[in-house]
């Protein structure tokens, strides 16, 4: 039988870029499971978990990911890593796209995977968003965000 651990080191071999099998990789997850995009609020279900990976893919189309630390502990996998690659395609975000850069990226992550029966139920990306951004050089606004805080304070 293979190991939970085993399964998840499958998974990041089937996201990199030089293999890109979004379809083996929603095949390690079980019915119903999710993968959840932690800092961007977002989950992916079904058919969406290889949209997911082909939607980085498009922006970052040579990502590796460097595995760090992987800690197996019963049906939990937890791994720390860093995600890299070269900015050369459109980078969503909830307000538009951020054009192709050119620029390298080196994301800390860490990532907890839940398994059941040899299968993903859960797994929770944790990358560093705001990380992520600086290095396209798209600073945050912090100006603006003071300006709405204030407003709904009432300030």
């Amino acid at each position: 039988m293979v190991s939970n651990e085993e399964v998840v080191r499958e998974a990041y071999r089937l996201a990199e870029g030089d293999v890109l099998d979004g379809a083996g990789f929603r095949a390690l997850f079980a019915e119903g499971g999710t993968f959840n995009d932690v800092p961007n609020s977002l989950t992916f279900r079904g058919e969406q978990i290889p949209q997911a990976l082909t939607g980085l893919a498009s922006a970052f189309p040579d990502i590796p990911r460097e595995l760090l630390v992987v800690h197996a502990v019963g049906d939990v996998v937890a791994v720390e890593l860093r995600i890299q690659g070269t900015h050369l395609g459109a980078f969503p975000t909830p307000i538009g796209e951020v054009p192709p850069t050119g620029r390298r990226i080196d994301v800390p992550t860490a990532d907890l995977w839940y398994l059941r029966d040899g299968k993903i139920e859960t797994f929770n990306c944790y990358n560093a968003a705001n990380v992520w951004l600086a290095q396209l050089g798209a600073e945050p606004d912090y100006s603006s965000a003071i300006k709405a805080a204030n407003a709904a304070a009432g300030g």
